[in-house]
């Protein structure tokens, strides 16, 4: 683009958005290069999953991984942006089989290896168009090194850690109760079981003592369990049951007996102080069964029904058609004492908001402790940082209280298990390996099978650090970019990924993956919900893009949020919400524009070479620049990211665009000389220069846009991508000049608020007569006649205050007091009379108010908002009462 093509009148960003991203990653500006030689910065994306289009946690997430690494691009370090797409093995799958079921068939009718040709498939489609839309929003990755989690190289980096951690004696095979989602049909980890408050029921059974004597009762939220049971357990030292150990109780409706026996981790004082003991089905009972022997009993098949273990009649039957069956068959044997409401947590799929089954299996895990300790020694001794700091707190605890990581998954979709059963009989070898092996290490034979099942998907996930870098192979890259230097997610998954990614990092290379972790908060609709399909309250980031420009989400969702804070948006009204951004948008297009048309072509001219030309107005908006240029680089620095877009939002609107550039008019247009039109055009080009390198990092389109048609200096670069970070130049700071302009801008406002006040209109001039100015005040006034004039009206300005005139007064934060004489400016007698008019219309709302609330019946009988009401009403009729007479007194003379 031509510098001297002036910029429309009206910012169209998808006339510039796409073709100037599309320069940017053809001339390799997000390439990061390991031989440079530059300090690194290296953030890797939280790889999206490839099941769907963007949300817009996507669009905050990605919006701060970019603003970052642009930032940092600009600062001079080597700035790698890691890309990349998970292939989420659960969510994949699902979408995949939901397809399937449409036309009538399921995975099982299609076989395992063309059921994962038609997922690759279906992942083929939608992946591009994932990475599409992260280019939509601006996201400056460095495309040439896009990894997905099912990749050659990551599938080899997989199993080599698998393997590892199993020779080690860290991946062990065992059966265990797991999370078990019916729907799904595998396993989760606990992680994965994500608990929800229900109302449900809590059932009372009572189970006949073996001879007679009674019956003890228990309490369950499942009645449909007890058909599973293998035995009743008491506290020891409980009275009420101590003489009942040893004993035996008839299982309702099984026919059979189960013992009453003692544990030391029963609580007396919880319910009855008897608990049944379901150990198939229950966590707990589970440890208790290991502890005393019992023996384990699974009542239901994969889908949540009840298998053949249970009696005839409740085979085959839902376990909540199950549950209400057996409440009814103990109900009518006089077995069911009692059922309560009772508000509880029960674990849901994190996939499919399934209820999920707690279910004895064989499945493989992870031996976390080993791992967490490490990664504690980390957080503890300051190698990894939270952002907020809080969320440092909720990890420590987690890892604290961590337990094995249940990895295999019953899925076709995702890492196969790298292990191996030899099916020669008598052998038996389970084989662990990093290749497909071709015989067993142990008889020689070739009858080898595969473990069936896949592995977590977080398992790849947790690798992504250092994966992405090559690892297990020593790459160019791992030494320079590893540790990254940040990692940006949401406190969703805190557990599912950043501790895992600690630890893996810990383990594998020895050191931590990333050195600072900044927590984003989620993004949640208007009510406060989070967004979700069911609930339609979603907001799509492209159409965004495509209704206000890429630049304009990015400001709402950066400006809108610190870090950790939840974002409201509404989804029902795209246009308020994300007006602000576009608001901002094309004010800094009007100013850019303006600048433009007034700067002149050619080269700029350097500060350096008007530096003694500079005028009040100029050494003013510097020094407020350098304000600007530090405490913008120090928000970033400490990830508070909304203030430092709110400092530079401020200075440009307030500073740059509403001050300087209308005080500087007469000066651009050669009205005060060519030296001062020199002074002003160097000035507003070093500024507007340096606020479009600020905000690039936040609005990288219309920033570029701009920035092209500025006169650059000769070694400014080709494009704001590559633009170095501006830094406060030190004789910037003007003190002085701040003290003397804000007494200017305090003084021009205070006649404004006047002119408004008595409708003064906009073409009459009025004089401005100032007693007690300090000096720089003074000064400034009497330099600055210009502005006074075009900003204010004013068509002089005397030093001092003449008695007895008619006219309106302020007082400014100096302690100067301005004047502005009326007479002649209005016709008095008609202001008189409107303000009397006015007083009296106010003395008597005031009046009437006044009265409501003196009558103590209203004030005792009516709604405590509606008298509340009233009392603001006073306060405000008073208020404007005192301020029509202060103006009324004032046109009388007495004042």
């Amino acid at each position: 683009m031509s510098m001297a093509e002036v910029l429309p009148p009206q910012y169209d960003p998808r006339a510039v958005e796409a073709e100037l991203y599309r320069r940017a990653e053809a001339r390799g500006y997000f390439h990061a290069d390991p031989a440079s030689g530059r300090e690194p910065y290296t953030i890797v994306i939280p790889p999206p999953n490839v099941t769907a289009a963007l949300h817009m946690g996507h669009g905050l997430n990605n919006t701060v991984q970019d603003v970052l690494i642009r930032w940092r691009r600009m600062q001079g370090r080597e700035a790698l942006w890691m890309p990349g797409t998970d292939h989420a093995g659960i969510a994949t799958q699902n979408v995949v089989e939901r397809q399937l079921a449409k036309e009538g068939h399921t995975r099982f009718d299609l076989g395992r290896d063309a059921f994962v040709v038609r997922v690759w498939a279906w992942v083929g489609s939608t992946e591009a168009n994932i990475l599409d839309q992260l280019r939509a929003i601006g996201c400056s990755c460095d495309w040439e090194r896009t990894r997905f989690t099912l990749d050659e190289g990551l599938s080899r980096a997989v199993r080599e850690a698998f393997v590892r951690l199993h020779e080690k004696g860290l991946i062990y095979r065992g059966n265990r109760i797991i999370h078990w989602c019916p729907r799904c049909l595998t396993a989760l980890s606990d992680e994965e079981a994500e608990p929800e408050h229900v109302a449900g029921k809590l059932y009372h059974l009572r189970y006949p003592l073996v001879g007679g004597g009674g019956h003890l009762v228990v309490a369950t939220t499942r009645p449909e369990t007890m058909l599973g049971d293998t035995a009743v357990v008491v506290h020891p030292e409980d009275d009420r049951y101590r003489h009942l150990v040893g004993s035996e109780v008839e299982l309702p409706l099984t026919g059979r007996r189960i013992p009453v026996l003692a544990d030391l981790h029963v609580d007396p004082e919880f319910g009855t102080g008897a608990v049944k003991v379901t150990p198939a089905h229950d966590p707990n009972d589970f440890e208790i069964a290991g502890r005393l022997g019992l023996p384990s009993m699974n009542v239901f098949t994969a889908e949540a029904a009840l298998n053949d273990q249970v009696p005839e009649e409740f085979r085959g039957l839902d376990r909540f058609e199950a549950r209400q069956r057996v409440a009814a068959r103990l109900a009518e044997q006089g077995l069911l004492e009692r059922i309560e409401e009772h508000e509880h947590t029960v674990p849901h799929c994190y996939r499919c908001g399934t209820v999920v089954e707690p279910r004895l299996s064989e499945q493989w895990f992870v031996r976390m402790r080993p791992l967490a300790e490490p990664a504690l020694a980390a957080y503890r001794d300051g190698r990894v940082r939270f952002t907020p700091e809080r969320y440092g707190n909720t990890y420590e605890q987690w890892l604290e209280n961590i337990r094995d990581w249940c990895i295999s998954r019953q899925l076709w979709w995702g890492h196969r298990i790298p292990v191996w059963y030899c099916r020669t009989p008598g052998c038996g070898e389970t084989v662990v390996a990093r290749q497909d092996p071709t015989h067993c290490t142990r008889c020689g034979n070739a009858s080898l099978e595969q473990d069936p099942d896949v592995l977590d998907t977080w398992f790849s996930s947790w690798l992504w650090p250092f994966s992405t870098l090559g690892w297990p192979d020593s790459t160019p890259e791992l030494p320079v970019f590893y540790p990254n230097s940040t990692l940006v997610s949401a406190y969703d998954i805190l557990f599912f990924w950043i501790a895992r990614m600690i630890m893996a990092g810990l383990e594998f290379v020895g050191d931590v993956p990333f050195r600072d972790v900044y927590v984003t908060g989620l993004v949640r609709d208007h009510l406060g919900r989070k967004m979700s399909k069911s609930l339609g309250n979603g907001i799509d980031p492209i159409e965004v893009v495509g209704l206000f420009g890429a630049d304009a989400l990015r400001y709402t969702v950066v400006a809108g949020a610190a870090a950790g804070t939840d974002q409201r948006l509404n989804y029902q009204d795209l246009e308020s919400t994300f007006a602000p951004g576009r608001n901002f948008a094309n004010k800094l297009w009007n100013a850019g524009r303006f600048a433009v048309m007034n700067l002149g072509g050619g080269q700029r001219i350097s500060l350096d070479a008007v530096r003694g030309q500079l005028e009040l107005a100029d050494r003013w908006v510097l020094s407020r620049l350098a304000h600007a240029i530090t405490e913008t680089t120090d928000h970033l620095e400490r990830f508070r990211l909304n203030d430092a877009i709110g400092t530079v939002y401020a200075f440009f609107w307030r500073d740059l665009a509403d001050w300087y550039l209308e005080a500087s008019k007469p000066r651009l247009y050669g009205d005060m000389g060519d030296a001062s039109r020199d002074a002003a055009r160097a000035t507003l080009a070093e500024v507007l220069d340096s606020v479009l390198r600020l905000l690039h990092p936040f609005m990288p389109f219309i920033t570029e846009t701009v920035w092209d048609r500025l006169p650059r200096t000769e070694s400014a670069p080709d494009s704001l991508v590559v633009a170095a970070w501006p830094v406060a130049r030190p004789e910037w700071s003007d003190p002085a000049a701040e003290r003397q302009f804000e007494g200017l801008r305090d003084a021009i406002g205070a006649v404004r608020n006047i002119r408004t006040e008595y409708m003064i209109p906009p073409a009459q001039r009025v004089r401005l007569q100032v007693g007690d100015a300090p000096p720089e005040l003074r000064e400034a006034l009497a330099s600055e006649a210009r502005m006074l004039h075009d900003l204010a009206r004013v068509e002089k300005v005397v030093f001092g205050r003449a008695d007895g005139e008619i006219g309106a007064s302020a007082v400014l934060r100096s302690g100067a007091e301005l004047f502005v004489p009326l007479a002649g400016v209005l016709d008095l007698e008609r202001e008189r009379t409107r303000l009397q008019d006015e007083l009296a219309h106010i003395a008597g709302l005031l009046r009437g108010t006044e009265g409501k609330l003196g009558n103590d019946s209203f004030v005792a009988r009516a709604p405590a908002e509606v008298v509340e009401r009233e009392r603001t009403k006073l306060a405000s009729y008073r208020e404007q009462h005192d301020k029509l007479a202060s103006k009324l007194a004032a046109l009388e003379g007495s004042a």
